[in-house]
């Protein structure tokens, strides 16, 4: 495994970062809890020392699931990536700005509002100290901006608690380049958590520069769209109802990404690696990237993730998959 500086902080991050959206449950189909912490195990022993959770994922269940991994670890070996800003509570009362419909345990409405004032803030961040079982954050990050809340107001919040120890750095997600302007008057930021993978590249052409310019990390999310990278799933797929990538998948030429994987397997075989491994550390090799989430619902998956980084690719081979790319997609 390979460690990476995260911006202008002293955090030292695994290059492949367990992402624990997936084992929360809530729009990936349910989840099975005791594969999920095993896969949590498994990258731990396999060279991953940090992980991306978050309150939503679950609604609290994904947290809970990783404190319950680290509680017998040493806390200093091990980094915990969370956020804030994506409010379910009935009690919140409609504050914050209207988000979308999710679906709680039992199918009912569930209405998910972005929320970044101040006290939203301390209230969400004593929450996740005790669904994770410890009494600082590595990385604290706004889920979504909040069109309701300055941006100032949630920074000076973020500055409370980096002064407080309750939190070591603070990050930004889904922000864009304005956004991130106007935050920078007000702390350092340590990074953006942005998606990014080689059917996104968006963040190519503005965000990426900004943050190298302004030494702010990138983290990039859905690095194998969600698994579509991995080369498993065919036109007319179908998964569990509750599944939302039966539409996210949708907006792919699902076929053309099959061919353009199928002319890159005999790189990745070549490398004695899978697919989704040679899209992964792709992915690591990109200007401004500093750490990639990957998720994994059981050992196999997690093992198969931190691997990635055992692969070598010359520059040759990345422009190779790069120029295969284009022929396809």
């Amino acid at each position: 495994m390979e460690y990476r500086k995260l911006g202008n902080t002293a955090l030292q991050l695994s290059t492949i970062t367990y992402g624990a959206f997936a084992i929360g449950g809530n729009m990936w189909g349910g989840n099975e809890e005791k594969e999920s912490t095993k896969a949590i195990q498994a990258s731990i022993d396999h060279g991953v020392t940090t992980i991306d959770t978050a309150p939503f994922y679950g609604f609290g269940l994904s947290e809970e699931l990783v404190g319950k991994v680290v509680a017998g670890l040493d806390r200093s070996k091990i980094q915990l990536l969370t956020k804030f800003g994506l409010v379910w509570d009935k009690s919140n009362n409609g504050k914050g700005e209207f988000f979308f419909d999710a679906a709680d345990d039992n199918g009912n409405k569930l209405p998910i509002y972005k929320y970044a004032a101040k006290a939203n803030i301390i209230k969400e961040v004593e929450d996740s100290l005790k669904r994770l079982g410890t009494d600082y954050i590595d990385l604290l990050q706004i889920h979504w901006p909040d069109g309701t809340t300055p941006i100032a107001e949630t920074m000076e919040t973020l500055e409370l608690l980096i002064q407080q120890g309750k939190i070591r750095a603070a990050g930004v997600s889904n922000y864009d380049v304005a956004q991130m302007q106007t935050a920078q008057q007000t702390i350092q930021l340590a990074s953006n958590q942005v998606p990014y993978s080689m059917l996104n590249r968006a963040i190519e052409a503005d965000v990426v520069p900004y943050a190298i310019q302004n030494n702010i990390g990138i983290i990039a999310y859905s690095p194998l769209e969600r698994g579509l990278l991995t080369g498993k799933y065919k036109t007319g797929f179908k998964l569990n109802d509750d599944d939302h990538r039966n539409g996210y998948f949708n907006q792919f030429p699902i076929d053309k990404v099959n061919q353009f994987l199928a002319d890159i397997r005999p790189l990745a075989e070549e490398k004695g690696a899978s697919l989704s491994q040679l899209v992964l550390r792709w992915t690591t090799l990109q200007p401004g990237i500093t750490v990639v989430l990957a998720g994994a619902r059981n050992a196999t998956q997690a093992i198969d993730n931190a691997q990635a980084m055992d692969i070598n690719l010359t520059a040759d081979e990345l422009a190779h998959i790069n120029q295969t790319f284009k022929k396809h997609l």
